[in-house]
């Protein structure tokens, strides 16, 4: 009985509990890939600090080309040395 036993354990894992154990994994792995609420939330909130930061980075920009212009526009400024004195 005991030689009868093994090779039904053997056939019983190989077509049972292998294939089993390979779509459990399956189904974690797909779970996975999907996000999570806390996962959306966290997205979300980068999406957000990213649009702020955008703005401030157009009014940075918007204030440079401002103090550029009004440089280009005033007539240069002699540079003094200290051999002027």
């Amino acid at each position: 009985m005991d030689e009868a036993l093994i090779p039904l354990i053997a056939i019983i894992a190989l077509f049972v509990v292998l294939p089993g154990m390979v779509f459990h994994y399956i189904t974690l792995w797909r779970r996975q890939k999907t996000l999570q609420p806390d996962d959306e939330r966290m997205l979300e909130d980068l999406w957000r600090s990213a649009k702020a930061m955008e703005r401030r980075i157009e009014t940075l920009e918007s204030l440079l080309e401002a103090r550029d212009a009004q440089a280009h526009r005033q007539p240069p400024r002699p540079h003094r040395t200290h051999l002027d004195d």
